[in-house]
């Protein structure tokens, strides 16, 4: 495949682009009167998962990249609140709920801490430049 973008390389990307077949994959059996509703949300937040994964790596601060962690993980939390709707109205089985919060839950979790490593640097880079700052004057 030669060269891999920056994102490609990382592992919760790979995770993300894998739930994002996943979702796909289930919610081609939702009724069509739900085209609109719940399969649109789900589409959209499961695309805006990997999507601000592979935005993130594009970015130079750690501050900017955790901005983008932390949407990819606001739309993690979305997908999963949709499925547990979808299962309230019968679209999908306990089984396949349970199997969705599982990958739901890995993904999260690796985001998460994703972003708090981002945070933690930002923090570290801006001390570090505050006592630059101080020594150069």
């Amino acid at each position: 495949m030669g060269y891999l973008f920056a994102f490609e390389r990382l592992e919760v990307w790979q995770l993300a682009r894998k739930f994002f077949k996943q979702a796909y994959t289930i919610i081609d059996t939702f009724p069509s009167s739900e085209r609109y509703n719940l399969v649109n949300q789900i589409r959209r937040a499961a695309t805006s998962i990997a999507l601000n994964l592979a935005e993130m790596t594009s970015r130079s601060s750690y501050k900017e990249q955790a901005h983008y962690s932390e949407i990819a993980y606001g739309s993690t939390i979305e997908v999963y609140c949709a499925f547990l709707l979808s299962y309230d109205l019968g679209y999908i089985n306990e089984q396949q709920l349970e199997e969705l919060k599982e990958k739901i839950s890995e993904l999260s979790n690796k985001i998460n801490a994703l972003k708090n490593s981002q945070y933690q640097r930002a923090e570290q880079s801006n001390k570090q430049q505050s006592l630059s700052n101080k020594t150069n004057n």
